[in-house]
């Protein structure tokens, strides 16, 4: 049995489209203007609007250089979506657990300058923001030791944990689940 080029090349064409055509049906809001983007779903089951959700994000990848933190993104991201899906942002606690490479993005600018070749810290401004929503951000001890940062290179509010595993099985205890992605 032939299979025509055609049908080989059309999964390729479609892939190939512009990024921004795939993300043209993302917009900001409703909760964070300026980052973590959401597109409308037609869900096959709703999210209850009366759903309780208590989520860590796990975060170890540094930022690209002058971008926001994808995964802390994410944790506002995950906010947008819930409240245009109907649930109240009361209902929606997280918490951010950094480590490794991503240490720094939990630093003051001045800090992170002196360690990235003069940089502004992207991610700053995001976290104040999603500090002002409930999320709590907690810095690995264990990775803060290892990059020489104490708890006054921290951004105003970031908690330093003993250790990320520290800081997620303490919150698992309060009922967090930690988000896989």
């Amino acid at each position: 049995m032939q299979i025509s080029r055609l049908a080989l090349l059309l999964p390729l064409l479609i892939l190939a489209q512009p990024a921004s055509a795939q993300m043209e049906n993302f917009k900001p809001g409703p909760v964070f203007a300026d980052f973590g983007a959401t597109a409308p779903v037609q869900q096959s089951e709703p999210v209850a609007k009366d759903a309780i959700f208590k989520i860590s994000f796990d975060v170890s990848t540094a930022a690209e250089p002058d971008k926001i933190n994808r995964t802390i993104e994410s944790a506002a991201r995950f906010i947008n979506m819930q409240v245009a899906a109907g649930v109240p942002e009361e209902n929606i606690r997280l918490a951010v657990v950094v480590h490794g490479g991503a240490s720094f993005d939990l630093t003051s600018q001045a800090f992170f300058a002196a360690h990235k070749d003069g940089k502004e810290n992207a991610s700053a401004a995001a976290i104040a923001q999603l500090q002002e929503h409930g999320v709590q951000f907690y810095l690995c001890g264990q990775s803060a030791a290892a990059h020489g940062i104490t708890n006054a290179d921290l951004l105003p509010g970031v908690k330093m944990s003993l250790s990320a595993m520290t800081a997620h099985a303490l919150l698992q205890q309060q009922g967090y689940t930690v988000n896989p992605f």
